[in-house]
């Protein structure tokens, strides 16, 4: 699959081992959302609110503590505005209530049950962006490849440090 990382936009392509139906419902059904991202209610409509709980302890399955710079953010929430909502290919939403652009997370059939997921997101401010959400994202579907498959993860930190460096090299 083929990424594409720039100062102002990321766009990851995955191929996953899960019907689009099955996919969509980890992006819109908040306890599945936050077995590989951030958990909250969501209103499931354009124009409606998604509320990201950042809980990432519970992202591995082994008992491994947040690294000190992030944890002045566990359990933190906020909300978002879903800007599309095509289910089950298509949901949209803003980021920092828009000021660091759109996550868009685009589903296709892949054949033999698989689906193709390109998350793109659009309008970063700049390399900072880039290398922070880069990292975020890919270490994110990596654990929602793992939650998909049924494969355990051991510890979400380590493939957010790597997924972190990657962008850096990426940059």
């Amino acid at each position: 699959m083929t990424d594409v990382v720039t100062a102002n936009m990321l766009r990851f392509e995955r191929l996953l081992d899960a019907p689009v139906e099955r996919v969509w419902q980890f992006l819109v059904d908040p306890a599945l959302r936050a077995r590989w991202f951030m958990g909250g209610p969501t209103d499931a409509a354009a124009g409606g609110k998604m509320t990201l709980t950042m809980n990432h302890d519970a992202l591995s399955d082994g008992d491994v503590p947040t690294p000190e710079r992030y944890s002045q953010f566990v359990g933190h929430s906020w909300q978002e505005r879903i800007t599309r909502f095509e289910p089950p290919t298509l949901l949209g939403i803003s980021w920092e209530d828009g000021a660091a652009g759109e996550v868009c997370f685009a589903l296709s059939d892949a054949g033999e049950g698989r689906t193709r997921l390109v998350l793109t997101h659009s309008g970063l401010r700049g390399p900072d962006d880039t290398r922070n959400f880069g990292g975020g994202w890919h270490a994110h579907l990596a654990v929602l490849a793992a939650r998909l498959r049924g494969d355990s993860v051991p510890d979400f930190w380590a493939l957010h440090a790597a997924a972190e460096a990657e962008m850096e090299r990426a940059l």
